[in-house]
Protein backbone atom coordinates (compact mmCIF):
# COMPACT_ATOMS: atom_id res chain seq x y z
CA UNK A 1 0.00 0.00 0.00
CA UNK A 2 1.47 3.71 -0.66
CA UNK A 3 1.90 5.25 2.16
CA UNK A 4 1.87 8.90 1.26
CA UNK A 5 5.95 9.30 2.19
CA UNK A 6 4.25 9.56 6.09
CA UNK A 7 4.54 5.98 7.05
CA UNK A 8 0.86 5.06 7.35
CA UNK A 9 -1.20 3.30 6.03
CA UNK A 10 -3.97 3.98 3.21
CA UNK A 11 -7.85 2.59 3.68
CA UNK A 12 -9.67 1.72 0.57
CA UNK A 13 -13.57 1.70 1.88
CA UNK A 14 -16.52 1.38 -0.62
CA UNK A 15 -19.47 0.88 1.56
CA UNK A 16 -22.53 -1.13 0.62
CA UNK A 17 -26.22 0.12 1.12
CA UNK A 18 -27.41 -2.48 3.71
CA UNK A 19 -30.98 -3.18 4.95
CA UNK A 20 -33.18 -3.77 7.84
CA UNK A 21 -32.19 -7.56 7.89
CA UNK A 22 -27.97 -6.71 7.64
CA UNK A 23 -25.87 -8.54 10.01
CA UNK A 24 -22.97 -7.20 8.56
CA UNK A 25 -20.01 -5.27 10.55
CA UNK A 26 -20.46 -1.46 10.65
CA UNK A 27 -17.31 -0.25 9.30
CA UNK A 28 -18.20 3.47 8.88
CA UNK A 29 -19.21 3.55 12.70
CA UNK A 30 -15.78 2.29 13.31
CA UNK A 31 -14.09 4.20 11.57
CA UNK A 32 -15.93 7.53 12.84
CA UNK A 33 -15.16 6.21 16.37
CA UNK A 34 -11.14 5.66 15.74
CA UNK A 35 -11.07 9.17 13.96
CA UNK A 36 -13.10 11.18 17.06
CA UNK A 37 -10.41 9.68 18.91
CA UNK A 38 -7.37 10.25 17.09
CA UNK A 39 -9.01 13.66 17.59
CA UNK A 40 -9.22 13.01 21.35
CA UNK A 41 -5.40 11.87 21.26
CA UNK A 42 -4.51 14.61 19.58
CA UNK A 43 -6.00 17.29 21.85
CA UNK A 44 -4.42 15.54 24.80
CA UNK A 45 -1.28 15.58 23.19
CA UNK A 46 -1.52 19.21 22.99
CA UNK A 47 -3.22 20.00 26.07
CA UNK A 48 0.19 18.13 27.76
CA UNK A 49 2.49 19.68 25.31
CA UNK A 50 1.18 22.52 23.37
CA UNK A 51 0.77 23.28 19.95
CA UNK A 52 3.98 22.32 18.05
CA UNK A 53 5.08 24.72 14.92
CA UNK A 54 2.85 25.67 12.15
CA UNK A 55 -0.14 23.51 13.94
CA UNK A 56 -3.51 24.63 14.17
CA UNK A 57 -7.02 22.81 14.62
CA UNK A 58 -9.70 24.17 12.88
CA UNK A 59 -12.84 22.56 14.60
CA UNK A 60 -16.78 22.19 13.81
CA UNK A 61 -19.00 20.74 15.98
CA UNK A 62 -22.92 20.41 16.60
CA UNK A 63 -24.28 23.44 19.23
CA UNK A 64 -27.16 21.35 20.25
CA UNK A 65 -25.60 17.82 20.77
CA UNK A 66 -26.26 16.89 24.54
CA UNK A 67 -23.80 17.85 26.53
CA UNK A 68 -22.39 21.10 24.62
CA UNK A 69 -21.65 23.44 26.84
CA UNK A 70 -21.81 27.12 25.28
CA UNK A 71 -22.92 30.82 26.03
CA UNK A 72 -25.86 31.15 25.56
CA UNK A 73 -25.28 34.20 22.92
CA UNK A 74 -23.29 31.73 20.57
CA UNK A 75 -25.60 29.11 21.27
CA UNK A 76 -28.46 31.79 19.97
CA UNK A 77 -26.15 33.36 17.11
CA UNK A 78 -25.02 29.43 15.70
CA UNK A 79 -27.87 27.14 17.10
CA UNK A 80 -26.28 24.22 14.50
CA UNK A 81 -22.91 24.47 14.31
CA UNK A 82 -19.59 26.29 15.10
CA UNK A 83 -16.24 26.83 14.26
CA UNK A 84 -13.82 27.45 16.62
CA UNK A 85 -9.70 27.58 15.85
CA UNK A 86 -7.17 26.86 18.30
CA UNK A 87 -4.16 28.28 17.71
CA UNK A 88 -2.74 31.61 19.39
CA UNK A 89 -5.38 32.32 21.82
CA UNK A 90 -6.88 29.44 23.52
CA UNK A 91 -6.72 28.81 27.49
CA UNK A 92 -7.01 25.69 30.09
CA UNK A 93 -7.35 22.93 27.40
CA UNK A 94 -9.00 19.88 29.17
CA UNK A 95 -9.05 16.59 27.44
CA UNK A 96 -11.17 13.53 28.92
CA UNK A 97 -12.29 10.39 27.23
CA UNK A 98 -16.00 11.83 26.46
CA UNK A 99 -15.46 15.56 26.12
CA UNK A 100 -12.49 18.48 25.64
CA UNK A 101 -13.27 21.71 27.28
CA UNK A 102 -10.90 24.85 25.96
CA UNK A 103 -11.66 28.53 27.23
CA UNK A 104 -11.14 30.79 23.82
CA UNK A 105 -12.20 34.76 23.64
CA UNK A 106 -15.15 35.80 22.02
CA UNK A 107 -16.41 39.78 22.03
CA UNK A 108 -13.22 40.28 24.36
CA UNK A 109 -14.06 37.96 27.31
CA UNK A 110 -12.79 34.42 28.05
CA UNK A 111 -15.76 31.72 28.01
CA UNK A 112 -15.78 28.31 28.45
CA UNK A 113 -16.69 25.43 25.96
CA UNK A 114 -17.51 21.93 26.94
CA UNK A 115 -17.50 19.78 23.63
CA UNK A 116 -18.46 15.53 23.14
CA UNK A 117 -16.59 14.38 20.81
CA UNK A 118 -20.17 13.16 19.48
CA UNK A 119 -20.77 16.48 19.00
CA UNK A 120 -17.68 16.77 16.45
CA UNK A 121 -18.55 17.50 12.71
CA UNK A 122 -15.11 18.64 11.37
CA UNK A 123 -11.30 18.47 12.50
CA UNK A 124 -8.87 19.52 10.38
CA UNK A 125 -5.43 20.30 10.92
CA UNK A 126 -4.20 22.82 7.95
CA UNK A 127 -0.84 22.55 8.88
CA UNK A 128 -0.57 19.17 8.30
CA UNK A 129 -3.20 18.69 5.68
CA UNK A 130 -5.11 16.74 7.63
CA UNK A 131 -8.99 17.27 6.99
CA UNK A 132 -11.67 14.57 8.51
CA UNK A 133 -15.40 14.82 8.68
CA UNK A 134 -17.72 13.61 11.07
CA UNK A 135 -21.45 12.41 11.22
CA UNK A 136 -22.69 13.97 14.98
CA UNK A 137 -24.19 11.19 17.31
CA UNK A 138 -23.05 7.78 17.99
CA UNK A 139 -19.94 7.36 19.71
CA UNK A 140 -19.18 4.31 21.04
CA UNK A 141 -19.55 3.15 24.60
CA UNK A 142 -20.94 6.73 25.18
CA UNK A 143 -24.24 7.92 25.89
CA UNK A 144 -24.59 11.37 26.29
CA UNK A 145 -25.77 13.42 29.36
CA UNK A 146 -29.21 14.24 29.44
CA UNK A 147 -29.37 17.85 29.02
CA UNK A 148 -29.40 19.55 32.79
CA UNK A 149 -32.60 22.02 33.42
CA UNK A 150 -32.51 25.97 32.70
CA UNK A 151 -31.33 27.12 35.88
CA UNK A 152 -34.39 28.67 37.92
CA UNK A 153 -34.25 32.35 37.11
CA UNK A 154 -32.80 34.55 40.40
CA UNK A 155 -34.03 38.19 41.76
CA UNK A 156 -32.70 40.50 39.17
CA UNK A 157 -29.81 42.46 40.83
CA UNK A 158 -30.66 45.26 43.09
CA UNK A 159 -29.08 49.07 41.81
CA UNK A 160 -25.81 49.83 43.58
CA UNK A 161 -26.57 52.70 46.10
CA UNK A 162 -24.25 55.53 46.41
CA UNK A 163 -23.01 56.00 50.13
CA UNK A 164 -21.82 59.65 50.51
CA UNK A 165 -19.04 60.89 52.98
CA UNK A 166 -18.73 63.94 54.48
CA UNK A 167 -16.00 66.42 52.79
CA UNK A 168 -13.04 66.46 54.57
CA UNK A 169 -13.13 70.06 56.54
CA UNK A 170 -9.62 72.19 56.46
CA UNK A 171 -7.87 72.50 60.33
Amino acid sequence: MDSGGHGGASLKYAPRVADETDDSLDYPGFLQDALRDMVRRVLAHVAENGLPGEHYFNITFSTDYPGVVIPAFLRDQYPEAIRIILQNQYWNLEVDDRAFSVSLSFAAARHRLTVPFGALMEFQDPAANLGMAFEPGRVAGYAPPEPEPDPEPTEPAKPASVIPFPRKRPK
